[in-house]
Protein backbone atom coordinates (compact mmCIF):
# COMPACT_ATOMS: atom_id res chain seq x y z
CA UNK A 1 0.00 0.00 0.00
CA UNK A 2 1.04 3.42 -0.65
CA UNK A 3 1.60 5.60 2.08
CA UNK A 4 2.63 8.96 1.58
CA UNK A 5 2.49 12.66 3.52
CA UNK A 6 1.75 14.78 0.33
CA UNK A 7 -1.87 15.13 -1.24
CA UNK A 8 -1.14 13.51 -4.39
CA UNK A 9 1.27 11.02 -5.81
CA UNK A 10 2.75 11.27 -8.77
CA UNK A 11 1.82 9.15 -11.68
CA UNK A 12 -1.55 8.16 -9.94
CA UNK A 13 -4.71 9.62 -9.77
CA UNK A 14 -6.97 9.61 -6.96
CA UNK A 15 -10.22 7.99 -8.03
CA UNK A 16 -12.15 7.46 -4.66
CA UNK A 17 -12.24 9.12 -1.62
CA UNK A 18 -12.67 6.30 1.60
CA UNK A 19 -12.23 8.14 4.39
CA UNK A 20 -10.34 9.11 7.58
CA UNK A 21 -8.27 6.51 8.84
CA UNK A 22 -6.04 6.32 11.38
CA UNK A 23 -3.35 3.85 13.68
CA UNK A 24 -3.23 4.23 17.15
CA UNK A 25 -0.53 2.87 19.79
CA UNK A 26 0.08 3.29 23.59
CA UNK A 27 3.44 2.30 24.56
CA UNK A 28 5.29 2.46 27.97
CA UNK A 29 8.71 1.72 28.63
CA UNK A 30 9.19 -1.29 31.46
CA UNK A 31 10.45 -0.34 34.77
CA UNK A 32 14.45 -1.69 34.05
CA UNK A 33 13.98 0.76 30.58
CA UNK A 34 12.54 4.19 33.00
CA UNK A 35 15.74 3.18 35.52
CA UNK A 36 18.25 2.90 32.46
CA UNK A 37 16.63 5.89 30.57
CA UNK A 38 16.95 8.13 33.72
CA UNK A 39 20.25 7.40 34.62
CA UNK A 40 21.20 8.24 30.68
CA UNK A 41 19.58 11.45 31.52
CA UNK A 42 21.76 12.24 33.85
CA UNK A 43 24.91 12.59 31.72
CA UNK A 44 23.18 13.95 29.01
CA UNK A 45 22.90 12.62 25.42
CA UNK A 46 20.75 9.95 23.42
CA UNK A 47 18.57 8.13 25.12
CA UNK A 48 18.43 5.12 23.34
CA UNK A 49 15.55 3.21 25.33
CA UNK A 50 13.16 5.81 24.69
CA UNK A 51 14.25 6.06 20.90
CA UNK A 52 13.91 2.65 20.13
CA UNK A 53 10.41 2.88 22.43
CA UNK A 54 9.12 5.41 19.95
CA UNK A 55 10.36 4.20 16.32
CA UNK A 56 8.54 0.42 17.05
CA UNK A 57 5.34 2.59 18.43
CA UNK A 58 5.68 4.64 14.85
CA UNK A 59 5.98 1.10 13.14
CA UNK A 60 3.07 -0.25 14.98
CA UNK A 61 0.42 2.92 14.47
CA UNK A 62 1.68 2.79 10.60
CA UNK A 63 1.00 -0.48 10.01
CA UNK A 64 -2.57 -0.04 12.07
CA UNK A 65 -3.56 2.32 9.97
CA UNK A 66 -2.27 0.65 6.42
CA UNK A 67 -4.92 -2.49 7.89
CA UNK A 68 -7.75 0.30 8.52
CA UNK A 69 -7.31 1.71 5.23
CA UNK A 70 -7.17 -1.55 3.44
CA UNK A 71 -10.72 -2.60 5.43
CA UNK A 72 -11.99 0.08 4.19
CA UNK A 73 -11.16 -0.48 0.36
CA UNK A 74 -8.34 1.70 0.08
CA UNK A 75 -4.76 1.11 -1.73
CA UNK A 76 -3.24 4.03 -0.64
CA UNK A 77 -3.16 6.46 2.14
CA UNK A 78 -2.27 10.03 1.82
CA UNK A 79 -1.81 13.32 3.78
CA UNK A 80 -0.23 10.74 6.63
CA UNK A 81 0.48 12.41 9.53
CA UNK A 82 1.97 11.05 13.19
CA UNK A 83 1.02 12.56 16.65
CA UNK A 84 2.00 11.83 20.01
CA UNK A 85 1.00 12.52 23.58
CA UNK A 86 1.99 11.31 27.11
CA UNK A 87 -0.30 9.87 29.33
CA UNK A 88 0.95 9.97 32.64
CA UNK A 89 4.64 10.00 33.14
CA UNK A 90 5.54 6.43 31.39
CA UNK A 91 2.87 6.17 28.56
CA UNK A 92 3.54 7.42 25.11
CA UNK A 93 0.54 7.69 22.72
CA UNK A 94 1.64 7.83 19.01
CA UNK A 95 -1.37 8.12 16.51
CA UNK A 96 -0.52 7.48 12.46
CA UNK A 97 -3.70 9.07 10.42
CA UNK A 98 -4.59 10.17 7.11
CA UNK A 99 -6.95 10.11 4.15
CA UNK A 100 -7.77 5.78 2.89
CA UNK A 101 -8.06 6.16 -0.77
CA UNK A 102 -8.50 4.72 -3.76
CA UNK A 103 -5.70 5.32 -6.46
CA UNK A 104 -5.13 4.03 -10.13
CA UNK A 105 -1.69 4.25 -12.17
CA UNK A 106 -1.82 7.06 -14.99
CA UNK A 107 -1.85 6.05 -18.34
CA UNK A 108 0.16 8.44 -20.66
Amino acid sequence: MLVVTTENISGYRVTAVKGQVFGLVVRSRGLAGNIMAGLRSLVGGEITEYTQLLEEARRHAVDRMVKNAHRMGGNAVVMMRFDSSEMGQTMSEIVAYGTAVVVEPVVA
